[in-house]
């Protein structure tokens, strides 16, 4: 890992995001013209304080990564790490609690343990202020969970909608760090917890690459190489192309010699599942040896400023670990300490997981 501690790759990674998705989310639905209009020619440059809360406010974007992250961990805890299912099925319960935090019901009475009091390490992120506020939660999502009564949760064999919306990708950098050891299973998993709500082929495996790739980040690699062995891995799966294209795109341009704005112009506007990953391989491809400059331009865009630079985050703080976040950006970051806190229990877990 280049003489950076596992530990810190795992808190890179997951602050990285939750940076990409502080200096994004403010300008979430704002085009290019907007935010050089509100923030000056070179747009939105450091995350913004919210006067209410005095710090940068992350969206439900962390918040869900979080909630998978947590799920990660009870599943290892409770004892079902030998059943692959098992861990997309304690993940399913943790979204159901992230559903709770912001509608204030589960899809069914069948979930009411979800929020019982014999495991406070599980429930503890329901407590948090901050993880219950609403911050433009994606109606997918919100939909998904509530109709999955019966355990009817979207996964590879059922089909409960035909979204590939963001919304599964954005949330599943904690698969990559927990199967860090093997990048297979990592983009396996990563794909069924965002099947959990999105079951359009290029909505999880958009979220499958970026698992592997968080994996092959964890363990050296560079963005490139990580890229290869997701794309690799993506080949193996039906309906693979309209990631594969998007991913092999984003490469392309970094080749080129087109400008890195009108790059991201030509990636889309990240609303959908291929197009959040592409832009945000292709800032880390781009400014590869700079966070701040990589997360800049993974937000200044026309589209889903936090998504892409959450995911964006995600890749450069696996790859650099936290030392390498700008602290001036971490010491107002809301729900800093939390975050961290989670990360080293994944990380606990990872380390002893087989």
């Amino acid at each position: 890992m280049g003489g950076i501690s596992l530990k810190d790759k795992f808190s890179g990674c997951l602050l990285g995001g939750a940076l990409g998705d502080a200096l994004g989310y403010p300008v979430e639905f704002m085009s290019r013209d907007e935010i050089v209009k509100n923030y000056g020619r070179n747009g939105i440059t450091a995350p913004k304080t919210n006067k209410e809360k005095g710090r940068a406010l992350i969206s439900d974007d962390t918040q869900m990564t979080l909630f998978t992250a947590e799920g990660i961990v009870a599943a290892d805890k409770l004892g079902g790490k030998n059943e692959m299912t098992s861990y997309t099925s304690y993940v399913f319960y943790s979204y159901q609690r992230w559903l709770y935090t912001q509608e204030k019901m589960l899809a069914s009475r069948e979930y009411s343990h979800v929020l019982d009091d014999n495991a406070p390490f599980i429930k503890e992120l329901v407590t948090v202020d901050g993880m219950c506020d609403r911050r433009a939660p994606g109606s997918t999502c919100i939909s998904a969970l509530k109709q999955a009564a019966g355990h009817n949760y979207g996964r590879f064999v059922n089909k409960i909608n035909d979204s590939k919306g963001c919304g599964g990708v954005m949330r599943v950098a904690p698969a990559g760090l927990y199967f860090f050891r093997d990048s297979e299973r990592a983009f396996r998993m990563a794909a069924e917890f965002a099947a959990i709500t999105h079951t359009h082929h290029t909505g999880y495996l958009a979220a499958g690459a970026l698992g592997a790739m968080i994996a092959e980040l964890t363990c050296g690699a560079d963005v490139a190489e990580a890229l290869d062995v997701a794309l690799y891995i993506l080949r193996g799966y039906d309906g693979c192309m309209e990631t594969y294209r998007a991913l092999d795109h984003a490469r392309s341009l970094d080749a080129s010699d087109v400008s890195p704005l009108e790059a991201v112009r030509r990636l889309g506007q990240g609303w959908v599942a291929e197009e959040t990953l592409a832009i945000a391989v292709y800032c880390a491809l781009c400014h590869s040896t700079s966070v701040e400059n990589a997360l800049r331009l993974a937000v200044n865009h026309d589209g889903d400023s936090d998504s892409t630079g959450s995911v964006c985050g995600n890749i450069m703080g696996a790859m650099y670990g936290e030392a390498a976040l700008p602290k001036r950006w971490l010491k107002k970051l809301e729900l800093c300490d939390v975050i961290r806190n989670v990360s080293e229990r994944l990380c606990e877990c990872a380390a002893g997981a087989t």
